[in-house]
């Protein structure tokens, strides 16, 4: 099956997505398709998958003209997507996300003894172990991606659009999910391969199309005649930008944050370790190490059982995200910014200001709209967010300009401290290291930063100490000489070592 978009071109309020971008895809083929946040890769996705239908152009399976108007008709002709925002229903388990379109039935009710097989053979498809019984809602983002490539699996596809599929993948997984792409290739299916990891780009695919501001710059040119330099030129429009690495330095600003034998509910024991001011401190550990649920934790999430946590030298018992800010000036930018980092459906300016309303609040305790842009511009600004307005709605901006929003409202709140977990996951190369130089240049102005990232050659960057967690237990901990090679094989190997003496003591 071949799917071919003829210059197809559509618009938002305010924000020309595409103009006449075409793509062709093909039987037994993966077809990258590449540019930077916003560049209008998503945008084509939900055409290609009836979410969104065109302003102009035309799509084409198998050369006759086909019109879309939801993501069943997509289905129905063999067309399926992993989106990058996830279409999970929290509250529905496992197999009921993977099989919805088509959950098997027995006189009239729902066969769930059949659906949890059939939704384990696609999660087995993947190498993921969980149990089919479990809400999505108790699972991690990574295992969400998952589920959302089972769910994909599900409908047999003969075209599979994969948008970011690998952003919140260990390396395990992604290999296992590679496997899985050359596999569905050698049985003919045509698959659309969305990432910003050029390395991966490279690996895995045969053919590549780039998109710079909703045009095509690159048209279904063979990989073999790319390299990294020219794919990031057809990108950005200019040759990569080396990042600027932040040199090693002690870190002797006051402590802002310390934690004695620290447990949660989620499983940590015994934790401790200070955050200094002006300090990055980096939290590194495999998916599923318990990093972000002690994160969590730290800010009123999730609950501390046992231990104790001082903020500036005085005892601190945080009990929610807003005690963290409003009694500590302590700021959380979570992993997941579609659901926990910004408001969707709100404008920039809206999101930019919620963490400072009270400062915002006129006698009568409300604030309003002209006062939240007034706040909002000089952020807008610093941060480069990519927009015709800040009365754009925050969900119809890229991913990375979404990060950038989410980051803005903790600027606009002055903490002392912020909390970054995963902080350019699904973000193009251009966007990350600009946020990059952010994050080192908000510490060098005295911010108390605790990173969590999973990607290594991102701790070692930043991080000025680097703390290594796993398996809910801090292992180790390591001063950051910057040598990615050296940092690399004492993290690893601290995790190896305790996986080693884990077994050992079974």
């Amino acid at each position: 099956m071949a799917l071919t978009v003829d210059k197809a071109s559509k618009s938002f309020p305010g924000v020309r997505a595409l103009k006449d971008a075409s793509l062709e895809l093909r039987a037994g083929e993966v077809h990258a398709l590449m540019g930077e946040n916003g560049a209008g890769k998503s945008t084509l996705i939900k055409i290609i998958t009836g979410v969104h239908r065109p302003d102009g152009g035309r799509l084409l399976l198998d050369g006759t003209e086909i019109s879309l108007s939801s993501p069943r008709d997509a289905i129905r002709l063999g067309i399926s997507a992993v989106h990058q925002e996830r279409n999970l229903i929290p509250r529905f388990s496992v197999a009921e996300n993977i099989l919805l379109e088509n959950l098997p039935r027995r006189a009239g009710l729902v066969d769930y003894a059949r659906a949890n097989a059939e939704a384990k053979k696609y999660l087995e498809m993947i190498g993921l172990v969980v149990d089919t019984r479990t809400e999505v809602r108790h699972l991690s983002v990574a295992q969400m991606q998952m589920v959302e490539i089972a769910k994909a699996l599900s409908h047999e596809a003969k075209v599979l659009l994969l948008d970011e599929p690998t952003a919140s993948l260990t390396g395990e997984e992604a290999e296992a999910l590679f496997a899985l792409i050359k596999r569905l290739k050698a049985e003919g299916a045509a698959i659309l391969f969305v990432s910003h990891k050029l390395e991966e780009v490279l690996a895995i695919s045969d053919r590549v199309t780039v998109l710079r501001d909703g045009e095509t710059t690159l048209i279904g040119e063979p990989i073999a005649n790319m390299t990294r330099g020219r794919l990031i030129e057809a990108m950005i429009g200019r040759a990569e930008r080396i990042a600027v690495v932040r040199p090693p330095k002690p870190a002797t600003g006051a402590i802002k944050l310390e934690a004695k034998g620290i447990a949660t509910a989620a499983g940590h024991r015994d934790i401790s370790f200070t955050v200094r001011r002006g300090e990055i401190l980096g939290l590194y550990g495999l998916v599923g190490a318990g990093r972000t649920e002690l994160a969590r934790a730290l800010v009123g999430k999730d609950k501390v059982t046992g231990g104790s946590l001082s903020i500036d030298g005085k005892p601190a018992v945080i009990r929610s995200v807003e005690e963290a800010l409003k009694r500590h000036r302590v700021g959380y930018l979570s992993e997941d910014r579609k659901y926990e980092g910004v408001v969707l459906l709100h404008p920039i300016r809206f999101n930019v200001a919620m963490t400072i309303w009270d400062r915002l609040a006129k006698a009568l305790g409300f604030q309003t709209a002209a006062r939240e842009r007034k706040a909002a511009e000089p952020f807008a600004r610093q941060l480069e967010i990519r927009t015709p307005s800040l009365e754009q709605a925050v969900g119809n901006l890229s991913g990375g300009n979404q990060q950038k929003v989410s980051l803005a409202k903790w600027l606009a709140a002055k903490v002392d401290l912020l909390v970054i977990d995963e902080p350019t996951v699904g973000i193009d190369i251009k966007t990350k290291a600009y946020i990059h130089e952010l994050i080192g240049k908000l510490a060098d102005d005295g911010l108390a930063i605790l990173l969590i990232s999973s990607e290594l050659p991102e701790m070692v960057a930043l991080a000025d100490r680097i703390l290594v967690m796993h398996e809910f237990r801090l292992v180790d901990g390591f001063d950051n000489d910057r040598s990615y090679e050296a940092m690399s094989r004492k993290v690893m190997g601290a995790i190896h070592r305790h996986a080693d003496e884990a077994v050992a003591a079974e």
